[in-house]
């Protein structure tokens, strides 16, 4: 199964890329972590903001490999535990669907591009820096995996 992270923008500070890089080459051969980055759209200071967002989560969408289960990860979607986040994997797993995590830019996502995902999926209440979010992913997303294979790294 692949796991592809679509994220609005290129070019992260060299922690960002080590923490992403690190988590995804822990997970199996059957299992893999992929990130495919999509430019953000320049913002000018009279810049058309839902024009901007619209054009950032058509890209988004049109980077979902095909067949993807699509989940988008926005702050009003549902909140997971660990335990319950493995519960989940096992399910796509099962499913034999890979499954696709979308990152929106600086303003969010497009109604529309909300409206084509198959799941939201909140981080948390707390704001989270875009960078971040893509090693949180990546963290939250190989522990799932080691909760599923009994792996010591998570504990209860």
């Amino acid at each position: 199964m692949r796991l592809t992270a679509v994220a609005i923008g290129q070019r992260m500070p060299s922690w960002v890329t080590q923490g992403w890089c690190e988590y995804a080459r822990r997970f199996s051969r059957g299992l893999s972590l992929e990130l495919r980055e999509i430019p953000a759209i320049k913002r000018s200071h009279n810049a058309d903001i839902e024009s901007v967002r619209r054009r950032e989560c058509e890209a988004l969408l049109s980077a979902v490999p095909d067949n993807n289960y699509v989940i988008a990860l926005d702050e009003r979607g549902r909140q997971w535990t660990s335990a319950e986040l493995s519960s989940q994997m096992q399910a796509w797993m099962q499913n034999g669907r890979d499954v696709a995590f979308l990152v929106g830019g600086p303003d969010g996502f497009s109604d529309e591009s909300l409206a084509q995902a198959d799941h939201r999926w909140s981080l948390g209440p707390l704001t989270l820096p875009h960078p971040l979010v893509r090693i949180v992913l990546a963290e939250q997303l190989y522990r799932a995996w080691t909760i599923t294979q009994n792996h010591p790294y998570h504990r209860d």
